[in-house]
């Protein structure tokens, strides 16, 4: 194990750079220099260690695995990283018939409660419904439900809904509604 210290300076005017990062590659392990650009960190030989800072180009550099001693010291320069912006074009400000106009023609986007409205809709509903799998809980519900319907009857036969005329009368429904037609 080696204590490293250092200093992260710019390379053209050699003034130190406050907040890199510095952190060993590979490993959850890392410091930040302070306000003059002084850091400290316990390193492997072997180890490698990425300097980054915004506005500066990314630095790698590997620590010596046939370094002397437990106590070492480095000093980082890092180069500026030019970041080259799109231009911003500056207009008058519009006319007061051109806001009026644009102002109008203007297409707002639904709001929270509209968005609901829409879903809330009964065709919307109904194509939302088909289309989308059961989920986890009525899953485990209709599991549920079988399997108490089973456990209720065990060992003897289930009642027919010949005579029950709620039966009678969902059966009707569904056939009015063309449920028992041919889907071809």
């Amino acid at each position: 194990m080696v204590q490293l210290f250092g200093v992260v300076m710019t390379a053209d005017s050699l003034q130190g750079i406050p907040y890199v990062s510095v952190v060993i590659r590979g490993q959850n392990r890392g410091t930040q220099t302070n306000e003059q650009g002084v850091f400290s960190i316990v390193v492997l030989k072997g180890d490698v260690l990425e300097f980054s800072s915004i506005g500066y180009k990314p630095k790698v550099v590997e620590i010596p695995r046939n370094i002397d001693g437990n106590q070492q010291s480095m000093i980082q320069l890092m180069v500026t990283d030019t970041m080259y912006l799109p231009a911003t074009i500056i207009r008058p400000r519009p006319t007061k018939e051109q806001f009026d106009r644009d102002f109008v023609n203007v297409m707002m986007p639904d709001d929270m409660l509209e968005i609901a409205r829409k879903n809330a809709d009964e065709s919307k509903r109904d194509v939302l419904s088909k289309g989308l799998p059961s989920d986890g809980r009525e899953a485990t519900n209709m599991t549920l439900k079988g399997v108490s319907q089973r456990a209720y009857y065990a060992g003897q036969a289930p009642p027919q809904n010949i005579f029950n005329p709620f039966a009678w009368n969902e059966f009707i429904k569904a056939w009015k509604r063309g449920d028992y037609k041919s889907k071809k």
